[in-house]
This record gives C-alpha cells, structure tokens and sequence, in this order.
C-alpha cells in the first residue's frame, strides 16, 4: 500500500536550535508573548488537556486537514527528538485527531508535546503517557485515515502562521509560537522582560497598590477630572 498520492512532506525539514529552545524552557508563557511583540499566542481555546502542561520545542508541522489523522500518523516517521507536533485540523471539533495510542508513538518517538487546533481523545491514557497534550476539546468520535495530508510545511493554526523549525512554548495559559526569524530577537527581549517583572512582583510583595510609572505622577496627570 502507498499512501503518496494522499501525503506531501518537505524533503528537507528545518528544526530549531536546541540551545535556543532551552533558553525559554522556564519562561512564562506570558513573558514570551511580551518578549515577541504581545502577540503570538494560539487561539484561546488551545489548552492543557493532559496533566503535564509545561513545554518548549521546536515545531514540527502536520496539516491534517478535517476529521483524519492518516498525517499525524504519518508524521511519526519524520520526527526527531525535541519536536513538537503541531496538528492543523481547521478548527475541526466533531472528531478527536489523535489519541493516547498515538500519543504514546509519539513520545517514544522523541516528541516532547503535541499541539492541535482540534480535539482530543482518551483523556487517562494520554495522561499516562506523561507528554504534554495542548488541544481545543475533548471528543470520543473517531478520525478516518484517508488523507488528504502535508508534514513539514508551512500552515496555519489556532489563527497563527506556524513553520517547522519556529519554537513552541506552552503552559497553563496556553501556546505561544516564536517564529523561527525572531528567535534572536525574542532571547535578547525576553531578559528585559524577566527583569521588569521580577521588579513588578517584588512592588507587590512590598504593598505597592500601583506601578511606580503611574502611581509616581500627580493625579491630575493622571485624569481629567470632571463635575
């Protein structure tokens, strides 16, 4: 059996460096998001649906299209260590993409997480598994197999333009996606970031009940006062 004809791969699939991943290991998710501009998040309903929340890696592209995993199946045998599999199903809510079966091929295939912009099934097995599982739902209804399908080229989903070789990162608040051309940029401005907020939380163990840059200013700076 070929399954060719259904499925298009880059030949040539670009992986980010591991370093750079390691540098936004720990970071929140949220000072990422400040780091690259306060935007790059997911859609809001891409969420932690495993225990295991927190992860970075870099991105590894599978377009499924609607209702069928024949590529994120498929997509098990390009994959290295340190990838994160991101799955484009369109927003398709009506049937589970992957499950803890696939899930744990996954893993021992190196994936360190795996994001989709559709929904999940066998909530206790991926837990299990132990890998981070980002989805927008929960649905037992099953997938097909029959294409068509893309891995390792350029897609969008959960609203954000996603490559392989850009770094994703996730938490508890959900996915960021660091462009692999920003990655740079994004390491340097992501210690600005870390620092001012430490400040900011320091202020707010010691009692401060406003910013220095707005709490500092007469208040009729502030406001425009009217009777």
């Amino acid at each position: 059996m070929s399954f060719a004809d259904k499925l298009t791969a880059a030949r040539t699939i670009a992986r980010a460096n591991p370093d750079d991943v390691a540098h936004f290991a720990d970071a929140p998710v949220g000072n990422i998001v400040d780091a690259i501009g306060r935007t790059g998040a997911m859609d809001l309903a891409i969420k932690p649906t495993t225990q295991a929340q927190t992860f970075s890696g870099s991105a590894l592209t599978v377009n499924a299209g609607p209702r069928d995993n024949l590529a994120p199946w498929a997509a098990l045998r390009l994959a290295q260590p340190g990838d994160v599999m991101v799955i484009a199903t369109g927003g398709h809510k009506e049937a589970s993409v992957l499950g803890d079966l696939l899930i744990g091929m996954a893993k021992n295939a190196g994936i360190v997480a795996i994001v989709t912009d559709g929904v999940i099934r066998d909530i206790s097995g991926a837990n299990a598994v132990g890998i981070p599982v980002f989805a927008a739902g929960v649905s037992p209804n099953s997938p097909q197999k029959n294409g068509p399908g893309a891995v390792g080229l350029p897609m969008v989903a959960g609203g954000v333009a996603i490559s392989s070789g850009d770094i994703l990162c996730g938490d508890e608040d959900g996915v960021v996606v660091i462009p692999s051309g920003q990655i740079a940029q994004a390491k340097s401005a992501l210690a600005a970031v870390r620092e001012k907020e430490a400040a900011m939380e320091k202020a707010v163990a010691a009692g401060a009940t406003a910013p220095g840059w707005i709490a500092d200013l007469p208040l009729d700076q502030v406001f425009t006062f009217v009777d």
